[in-house]
């Protein structure tokens, strides 16, 4: 089975039986339980189920109302789920955003469960029920007459509202596309309001799966050259992206776990294709950096950017790398958590003549990027310790270290100074007051070894918990709150991804701080670094993020003893 195939089948497994485990559902399609965990991860981010001790529970999503419009949705679906969930990731909290009413869009809006006060212009019945579910979102229908079929509006009535409107983007679909023809609809009103509709907006981003290409329907809405960004499937033939690359369109191919992404080429500028081979797209910190280095390589405008999910797995990361071989690409972007499988992974790019950077994880003859390990661990630790000496009067029952073997020493270096940090700041922990937990780099697995530690430590209260990851800190937490331990807790973490930040704002939250590495700042660092080494200029064998430590807020009594 493939990927999408596999986790199709996962769900009908926990509709027909809603209490099956991780470890009967391996069972049953064949695949390791790590698989199927990743599935799980993969399918909650996207909406469709809960994770759950064990398991996980379906999410109970309301179906279109317009049985039309629910057939639409079904023609081409695995093509327009896999679009609609790479171009979500270019919606970000607080954005402003215009949706039209196409089917592809309304998959779309069903990715965008987690993000929070979207202000959102749509003419789509559909796409706007399924968005006013999050009561944090501003959801405005635009006025106009209901189409026959209930699922939408046209011929507007209140275009002098748009007018007046400044939206960020607009992301729209069609029924036909061809370069010359541009985007065309079979319905002349809908058409009309999307015409007038971009001009209300900065950017225009097409969804437009395969089988569109070639068709020319009734009326155009927008040329070629209006569209910032086209979306489309694997299934588009070679000769259509033959065609799309002579264009001025910047454009990106979708698969399951990979995407292409595409800039219009010219004879003055030397044009690079890069790939990158990310962590993992379910950890937030990964996401971030991926999502910087897409927007760092659209404005150096010279680069064709390939993307892969390496899934915190050493057999994905070693198939990818085969594969990135194979498209004959002139750079590499590596990160990988298994040091063990680096080596082999840097022998094939090696042979191959690919030059590499690796990132966090250091690989030998890679250019290294990223984190100051010792360093960033030292800030948290003497945060921590300075809590402690304050809250605590400078002692602990226990120090958990939340650790992650597969990374290597150069990451565990970022643990060893948050002990050192904090061994500054209280003095010597003893070995027998320090319990070192495998946090495997992800939420789920910290929560599952700290659950277990706090049940095995019921008459200990002052428990000092340090992080490999902010993944590591916030499972370390969701198991203190769910045994009802909350206060027994103080930790730190190490990233500040968009995630921890959120839960330092929550008023006296146990995770008091994490250090910052900025994750959203690595792709234009990572660009301008892969640059340098293409044009065979001198680059240093390492290049650091700069780090702060952020605290959490309202101040904690740290920061007001301070």
């Amino acid at each position: 089975m493939t990927t999408f195939e596999r986790r199709q089948r996962l769900l009908a497994l926990l509709q027909e039986q809603p209490g099956v485990r991780v470890s009967e559902i391996a069972a049953g399609l064949r695949v390791s339980q790590g698989t199927i965990r990743n599935d799980l991860d993969a399918l909650a981010i996207e909406g469709r189920l809960v994770r759950v001790r064990g398991g996980a529970r379906l999410v109970e999503q309301s179906l279109p109302h317009s049985p039309s419009f629910a057939a639409r949705s079904n023609i081409n679906a695995n093509a327009k789920q896999i679009i609609a969930r790479w171009a979500s990731e270019l919606v970000e909290d607080g954005d402003s955003i215009l949706l039209d009413a196409s089917s592809t869009v309304y998959c779309m809006a069903r990715y965008l469960h987690n993000r929070r006060r979207l202000r959102v212009f749509t003419n789509g019945i559909e796409v706007a029920r399924a968005l006013a579910q999050n009561p944090s979102n501003e959801v405005v229908l635009l006025g106009g007459v209901l189409n026959t079929d209930g699922s939408s509006v046209t011929e507007l009535i209140s275009e002098r509202l748009l007018q007046d409107l400044h939206i960020k983007t607009a992301f729209v679909s069609c029924s036909g596309f061809t370069p010359e023809t541009g985007l065309t609809e079979v319905h002349l009103s809908e058409a009309q309001l999307k015409a007038r509709a971009i001009h209300s907006v900065e950017k225009v981003i097409a969804l437009i799966d395969s089988s569109k290409f070639g068709k020319i329907d009734l009326t155009p809405f927008a040329a070629i050259d209006q569209i910032a960004h086209l979306f489309t499937d694997h299934d588009l033939s070679s000769e259509w992206a033959a065609r799309l690359k002579k264009t001025s369109l910047t454009f990106t191919i979708c698969n399951e776990d990979t995407i292409s992404t595409f800039t219009p080429t010219t004879l003055e500028t030397r044009h690079y294709r890069i790939g990158f081979a990310n962590l993992s797209e379910q950890l937030p910190f990964a996401a971030d950096v991926r999502r910087g280095l897409e927007r760092a390589a659209e404005e150096a405008g010279n680069i064709d950017l390939l993307l892969a999910d390496n899934r915190l797995d050493a057999v994905a990361a070693l198939d990818i790398a085969d594969r990135f071989i194979e498209q004959s690409l002139d750079l590499i972007i590596e990160y990988q958590i298994d040091a063990q499988a680096n080596s082999r992974i840097m022998d094939r790019f090696r042979r191959a003549g690919i030059p590499v950077i690796a990132v966090d994880i250091p690989i030998v003859g890679a250019i290294f990027f990223g984190v100051d390990n010792y360093q960033a661990g030292r800030m948290a630790g003497e945060a921590l310790g300075k809590w402690i000496s304050i809250n605590w009067n400078g002692a602990i029952d226990r120090l958990i270290i939340l650790e992650e073997p597969r990374a290597g020493e150069l990451p565990a270096a970022r643990l060893h100074g948050q002990i050192d940090g904090l061994k500054a700041v209280v003095g010597e922990i003893p070995v027998e007051k320090r319990l070192v937990l495998n946090s495997g780099n992800t939420t789920e697995i910290s929560e599952i070894q700290m659950t277990d530690a706090l049940k095995r430590l019921p008459d200990e209260h002052r428990l000092a918990v340090i992080s490999f990851n902010d993944d590591a800190a916030m499972g370390a937490l969701s198991a203190a709150r769910k045994l009802d331990r909350e206060t027994d807790v103080i930790i730190v973490g190490q990233g500040a991804d968009r995630c921890v930040r959120e839960e330092l704002l929550q008023p006296g939250s146990r995770i008091i701080g994490s250090t910052a590495y900025f994750p959203e700042q690595y792709g234009e660092r990572l660009i301008a670094l892969a640059l340098k080494i293409l044009r065979g200029e001198p680059v240093p064998p390492a290049v650091y993020m700069d780090h702060i430590f952020v605290h959490a807020v309202p101040e904690t009594a740290y920061e007001q003893d301070r």
